[in-house]
């Protein structure tokens, strides 16, 4: 057997933008990524080799997928639990298992965990009737338990007719207080399977209707207290969930201190900075987790670094790859990453990091990139 088929294969059920970026990681430490795809124009599917085509909804799909992978991981949270739970029933390395993972997949499991933690957290109550809804309290935020992201299954309400249209969709919700925020935070944490945890600077996000549209790392103007707490926080919730892998706690900075928002047992796009602003991507974290290799350094290479969403405008004006070429040649120093995704209004379909010493300089340039890469006028 020749030494590289002696290293170890990953699977990542998914196949968007994570997997994409996982799957660069991989080739640099000699690992083989197989990811499971729904369709053969999914953003990692398009560049990955070992792509294998299946419904992640499927047991049969997802047994025949982890066939000769050293461990299975994800780059979303949607595989169903007891399909999770088959796979670890008959031998399969699933990383995070899905007792943790749970807790990323269903807020009011979290909700219910991290109060029996006693981690800070937003006041809340699971909700099923206007009724339940007005003993909560307006105004007040929905939100689905399961299956929301990017601001999807997330609702702000004001009065009993906007509870009322929510209500009517049968989904399972939770209740939450609307809290006056300074700011939104989010710490990263690695932990491996022997309980080694490496965590990274605490970021600043900045949300534009539900969807993070840019990282600040580290946290501009953070005392070094409250970074601490952060990370206490996200050492505590991985170190008792049992977490293996990524780990991502999204936080509310308030006057009144620090709350968990939600969490990810994966990739998130609060790391994407890392690729170039800290020793160890995030990706590269990940796979080395999983594996239960010794970890990176978190450790931040650059003083500050900003990264910009670039999501999909509307149709015309001039192509992404000419604003691409414009841009390379105004800003040489940008570091653009561009996920082969069809363009939607609205969709991510790219990031800009830029890195530097002035944290409102560097905002500037990513912003400005972010939105000349832009389709559309």
């Amino acid at each position: 057997m020749d030494a590289v088929t002696q290293l170890p294969t990953v699977g990542m059920i998914g196949a968007g933008q994570l997997a994409r970026m996982t799957h660069q990681a991989a080739i640099a430490l000699g690992q083989s990524l197989k990811v499971l795809a729904g369709d053969p124009a999914e953003s990692a599917a398009v560049v990955t080799p070992a792509t294998t085509l299946g419904d992640y909804r499927s047991v049969e799909d997802l047994r025949g997928f982890a066939k000769g992978c050293t461990v299975v991981t994800f780059d979303h949270e949607h595989v169903p639990q007891e399909a999770l739970k088959a796979l670890v029933a008959e031998g399969i390395d699933v990383q995070p298992r899905p007792e943790a993972l749970l807790y990323a997949q269903d807020k009011q499991a979290m909700r219910t965990r991290l109060a029996g933690l006693g981690m800070p957290q937003p006041r809340w109550a699971p909700v099923d009737s206007i009724s339940d809804v007005e003993a909560f309290g307006l105004p007040c935020v929905l939100k689905a338990a399961t299956g929301g992201y990017d601001g999807k299954g997330v609702w702000m309400i004001d009065t009993p007719a906007d509870a009322q249209a929510v209500l009517a969709s049968g989904i399972r919700l939770i209740a939450e207080e609307r809290m006056a925020l300074q700011r939104e935070l989010a710490v990263q944490i690695a932990r491996s399977p022997r309980g080694e945890t490496a965590v990274y600077p605490v970021v600043e996000t900045v949300q534009t209707d539900g969807i993070c549209t840019e990282v600040i790392a580290p946290a501009p103007h953070l005392d070094p207290a409250t970074a601490a707490e952060a990370k206490r926080i996200a050492e505590t919730v991985a170190t008792e969930l049992g977490v293996c892998g990524m780990l991502a706690v999204e936080l509310f900075q308030t006057s009144h201190g620090l709350f968990v928002n939600e969490l990810a047992m994966r990739a998130h796009n609060s790391g994407h900075w890392t690729i170039e602003g800290a020793r160890t991507s995030q990706f590269e974290q990940h796979l080395r987790a999983v594996l239960d290799y010794p970890l990176g350094s978190p450790e931040t290479a650059a003083p500050y670094t900003v990264m910009a969403n670039v999501l999909g405008g509307k149709p015309g004006g001039r192509r992404l790859d000419e604003r691409l070429q414009h841009l390379l040649a105004e800003d040489p120093a940008a570091h653009v990453h561009l996920y082969g995704k069809a363009v939607r209004p609205g969709r991510k379909i790219g990031h800009v990091t830029v890195c530097g010493d002035d944290p409102e300089t560097l905002r500037r340039r990513a912003l400005r990139a972010a939105e000349w890469l832009q389709e559309g006028e």
